[in-house]
């Protein structure tokens, strides 16, 4: 296994334990989450001049370097509606790593705020 798989696997299995004790109404998880993240960013869809933009996808970034990881997904009026755990190492693309659950992804993502 190679050290960007390493690392998403170990960055998984802390959103799983994390996401586990906040269901569980450990009230020091959410705050967990929240510091966890390096950075958390959003884009939008294109639009004409002067509409207003709206955050259409979210990138949540856990680790960067080699390797990095990240979360990214969609967004439906700014609340995730889709997610995907992803790992790269130096000057390799974002691979997906498809051992992780949407659900628990979600669950994690959905503690952050998408909107203005």
């Amino acid at each position: 296994m190679g050290h960007s798989k390493e690392q998403a696997q170990a960055q998984y299995e802390s959103i799983v334990e994390l996401v586990e004790r906040m269901k569980g109404g450990d009230s020091h998880a959410f705050d967990e989450i929240y510091a966890d993240a390096l950075s958390v960013r959003v884009r939008s869809n294109w639009g004409n001049l002067g509409n207003k933009l709206q955050a259409a996808e979210f990138e949540i970034l856990l680790c960067t370097g080699g390797p990095a990881v990240r979360i990214i997904g969609n967004l439906d009026e700014g609340l995730p509606s889709s997610g995907r755990l992803q790992h790269q190492d130096w000057f390799t693309p974002w691979q997906d790593w498809n051992e992780a659950d949407e659900k628990i992804l979600l669950d994690y993502a959905s503690c952050f705020y998408f909107g203005e």
